[in-house]
């Protein structure tokens, strides 16, 4: 999504029309090395090893505090960039009950929040992206409903743009989404064309954050 349509004018897909089972296929007629060759996932420049020691090489590995919402210490992690919003592994959290799940990060204290089962701290139907990249053209009235993914391989999501404030998208999910987080990208779509992308720059409130609200 990060393409311009002016660059992609003159870009040609000569296999585009095609499935992967299809190419395959072609790439056997031809002989070609790679025909056989097992689909990639994950990243690829890292490939089977293990993705914490990778990251090792180029964060800072801090240690600091695993806590519930309420205060309660539960463990230490090795550093904020090793987890991300969503995670259930890997943290070596135990104990009876529902599994944990990252649902916060405070940057300031060093802090990861952790809490028990499917928190509503991981579901919020709002968010603020920045930098739009529109594929076609920009659209010219808001609001604008169109679809959006937030991950790879994500179902279409019904939304809308609500607002544009010069470089930023005002977006409003029909549904509440799971683990949105800033950082990551925002691709809207009209049917199967990618109108373009955006990157997320705040979530939320959080449904969690919205019950406190109104507790007050």
């Amino acid at each position: 999504h990060a393409v311009s349509g002016k660059a992609l004018e003159k870009v040609l897909f000569p296999v585009g029309h095609l499935t992967k089972r299809e190419v395959r296929a072609l790439s056997r007629e031809h002989g070609l090395a790679t025909s056989e060759k097992k689909d990639s996932t994950g990243a690829c420049f890292i490939g089977k090893r293990d993705f914490k020691p990778f990251l090792a090489q180029y964060v800072e590995m801090k240690r600091g505090l695993f806590k519930t919402f309420d205060g309660k210490i539960v463990g230490e992690h090795d550093g904020m960039a090793f987890y991300t919003l969503g995670q259930r592994r890997g943290m070596g959290l135990g104990g009876e009950g529902d599994a944990w799940y990252v649902v916060g990060k405070d940057r300031e204290n060093n802090v990861v929040f952790v809490e028990r089962g499917d928190h509503p701290a991981l579901y919020a139907d709002a968010l603020t992206a920045r930098d739009p990249c529109w594929v076609r053209k920009d659209p010219e009235e808001f609001p604008y409903k169109c679809s959006a993914k937030i991950r790879y391989r994500q179902t279409d999501q019904a939304c809308t743009i609500e607002s544009k404030e010069g470089d930023l998208l005002q977006v409003r999910f029909d549904q509440p989404q799971r683990a949105a987080a800033p950082g990551q990208s925002i691709v809207f779509y009209e049917g199967d064309e990618c109108l373009g992308g955006a990157v997320i720059q705040s979530v939320g409130p959080s449904y969690f954050e919205q019950k406190k609200e109104l507790r007050r």
